[in-house]
């Protein structure tokens, strides 16, 4: 049979051969330890992993001072801030490649100054006008963000610039003015953007191919330990990122050019490692060799500059001894033929099979914002929550008499960004606590009574130190970003400072518990009645790919080969999705957790499923073989369907694919024990009313004595 390739496959692969590592063991990889969101002071002041944000603090210092400064010029200084708050689009799109993101930042500008539009009409009709303005558009922003995949900071700026908007002063008639100021602070976010482009035109692709190789070489590092299926997600996820991001760069002159080639073939080899990896680290209970993940942190960092390429034969040592076919030496050899594509510049990658991807570049759009409506997505409650929770939060405020209510709103659609109770209640105390400090230091500020020249610059900085830290620390991100919106709105109505001061420390206290009493009330169990959907989705996307790869009477194209794999990690992404925010709510995680080793049975299912289509020439396969996996597979939907015990029999014997018979009854055995779990639960539920009657039966039996 001639050899079929896809979009995330290099080279002929040939049957998989699992005795072949050094450890065959037939035990199963030990399951990783359960997320556990937490609320403590670790989880409140402690700072997350990763970087600090300079670049995009950066550009938001950039934008906003020159935006703010601009149109106090041509406008005056008490319709400026409209323009600070236009440029917020610069915290948009910041990983997506310059021709996508041209067009991205275009909309997104264009939601900003309608958001301003909006806010300023509905404050020139009346105060419940502009509080239903604030909620709606709290409401389609998240429906639209969530959609589209708009990255962090979603929804949040949407509502910011909407709420502020409806402070400064005008009728109706002056409605277009300030959109025109928003336009323009629009304008120069996008521009400053976009000013990349002109030196590092590639880096965003760079940076995307890059990560994948560095969560690559993490997952080596996790290999025989605790942490194994949480880098095996985070390894796929950024694999998935990055065939995302390079297929957002594949514009018609570019596409061509050898640089496109070579940054294709890379993205190629890392998805095949990463299923190569997978394999191995089913298989091997042990740590691997520093040395191989050494060697994929080299190239990442030789994705961006070839001259930092390891040398493919670093990794002779690793395979001597191994047998040629087995596991972890392929995994090698893929490896060093991808420090081989790193090295070659300018050159046309001989494995290259085709100048076009198997998909469309710009997503559909339309077809998005149809399907998150669905009952099985997450979009819809989500969007309906944050409606509702910021309508009542402005609408509760006006009636209490507060001025400027609209912080009210802001400060409940910060808490609401949390997703998870716990998480939820973790942002409330932040967001409270940062807020006090940051009106202090803003108060203070203005006390001094800054000149407006200074009060621009103090703006642009603040927003700039609030990108540099909110992403590892939200309570820090809260103290620096107050005074910043302080600022804005003082400039816009001026008023006693400490006044200003006061009503804001309420405001936000008042917004955190309606955002909290939200969370609790509106669709808290949205996620958790979702989970075995999103489980379902992972074992039907599993067959699929394990029947369509094993089925050698259908030969598979490449368009569908692709297709599989961005279905099978979408729904695998997904999953961890749905899990990690149904564990984050409280008491109903109770009913969760007993389901983390049947998601991670199931994830490893389909990562095995992934796997399958990498192989070219698979062992031919029976049809009734073929019968009884798909009937192992369709047995374990309809068990997590119904909510009973699998009655999985003998499965057929896979030489290819050893490791999916384990997993699948592994999953059996957990879906089994998580039945088992209801039932106790279920149990004890009935005893305790039971009890609880039988109190209250003897209570009105002494009564009546």
């Amino acid at each position: 049979m001639d050899s079929v390739r896809d979009q995330a496959s290099t080279g002929s692969t040939g049957p998989l051969d699992a005795g072949g590592s050094s450890h065959k063991g037939a035990e199963r990889a030990a399951v990783a330890a359960r997320p556990r969101p937490r609320m403590d002071l670790s989880a409140l002041f402690g700072l997350e992993s990763g970087r600090w944000a300079w670049t995009t603090g950066a550009k938001a210092t950039i934008a906003m001072t020159s935006s703010f400064a601009l149109a106090s010029w041509l406008f005056g200084p008490d319709t400026a801030g409209l323009a600070a708050l236009g440029s917020m689009s610069v915290l948009y799109e910041k990983k997506t490649p310059y021709a996508y993101r041209a067009g991205a930042l275009s909309l997104i500008g264009l939601g900003f100054v309608v958001s301003v539009a909006f806010g300023s009409l509905a404050a020139a009709l009346s105060p419940w006008a502009s509080v239903a303005a604030i909620g709606l558009t709290a409401g389609i922003a998240t429906w639209v963000c969530a959609a589209w995949r708009v990255d962090k900071p979603g929804p949040m700026f949407f509502v910011l610039v909407c709420a502020i908007s409806t402070v400064f002063p005008g009728d109706v008639s002056q409605v277009p003015l300030h959109a025109l100021i928003a336009a323009l602070g629009a304008a120069i976010g996008w521009a400053v953007s976009m000013s990349g482009a002109l030196t590092r035109a590639r880096h965003p692709e760079q940076q995307a191919v890059a990560a994948a190789y560095r969560k690559l070489a993490d997952l080596l590092r996790a290999v025989g330990t605790p942490d194994l299926d949480h880098a095996l997600h985070d390894a796929s996820v950024a694999v998935a990122d990055a065939w995302r991001i390079l297929l957002l760069a594949q514009t018609r002159g570019y596409r061509a050019s050898p640089e496109a080639a070579r940054l294709r073939s890379l993205l190629r080899w890392v998805s095949d490692i990463h299923l190569a990896a997978t394999q191995v680290c089913m298989v091997r209970l042990t740590s691997m060799p520093e040395e191989a993940a050494a060697f994929a942190d080299r190239l990442a960092d030789a994705v961006a500059d070839p001259a930092l390429a390891p040398d493919p034969d670093g990794l002779d040592e690793l395979r001597r001894g191994m047998r040629p076919k087995s596991l972890e030496a392929r995994l090698y050899g893929r490896m060093a033929r991808a420090a081989h594509v790193v090295r070659r510049v300018g050159e046309e990658d001989p494995d290259e099979s085709g100048r076009t991807l198997d998909d469309s570049r710009y997503p559909a759009l339309a077809e998005a914002l149809r399907t998150s409506l669905s009952s099985d997505s997450l979009v819809r409650p989500t969007a309906l929550r944050m409606w509702i929770t910021i309508t009542a939060a402005g609408a509760f405020a006006l009636a209490l008499g507060l001025e400027n209510s609209y912080w009210v709103g802001i400060t409940a659609a910060s808490v609401l960004q949390g997703g998870s109770m716990v998480l939820t209640l973790n942002r409330s105390v932040q967001r409270s606590l940062g807020t006090l400090v940051g009106v202090a230091l803003g108060a203070l500020l203005l006390l001094l009574n800054p000149p407006f020249a200074v009060v621009v610059v103090l703006a642009g900085l603040f927003q700039g130190l609030t990108q540099v830290v909110i992403g590892r620390n939200f309570f820090i991100g809260s103290v620096v970003m107050t005074p910043m919106a302080l600022l804005l709105a003082y400039t816009a109505a001026p008023g006693p400072i400490l006044d200003i001061a006061g009503i804001r420390v309420l405001d936000t206290v008042l917004g955190s518990l309606i955002g909290m009493a939200g969370a609790m009330l509106l669709w808290r169990r949205a996620s958790a009645t979702r989970l075995p959907q999103a489980i379902t989705d992972v074992l039907e996307d599993a067959r699929q790919c394990v029947l369509e790869a094993l089925d050698l009477d259908t030969p598979m194209t490449p368009a569908r080969r692709y297709e599989l794999r961005r279905d099978m990690r979408a729904s695998l992404v997904n999953l961890r999705g749905v899990y990690d925010s149904a564990i984050g709510d409280v008491p109903r995680a109770d009913a969760t957790r007993p389901l983390w080793p049947v998601v991670v049975a199931t994830q490893r299912t389909g990562y095995l499923a992934l796997s399958a289509l990498a192989l070219e020439r698979p062992d031919p396969v029976g049809t009734i073989t073929l019968q009884r996996v798909d009937l192992a597979f369709r047995e374990l939907i309809s068990s997590m369907e119904e909510r009973r015990t699998p009655r999985l029999g003998a499965l057929p014997r896979l030489p290819s694919y050893p490791r999916i018979n384990m997993e699948l009854r592994a999953l059996s055995s957990a879906m089994a024990s998580a039945v088992a779990e209801d039932e106790r639960a279920a149990r004890l539920e009935d005893e305790r009313r039971a009890q609880k009657e039988q109190r209250r039966a003897q209570r009105d039996l002494d009564a009546d004595l």
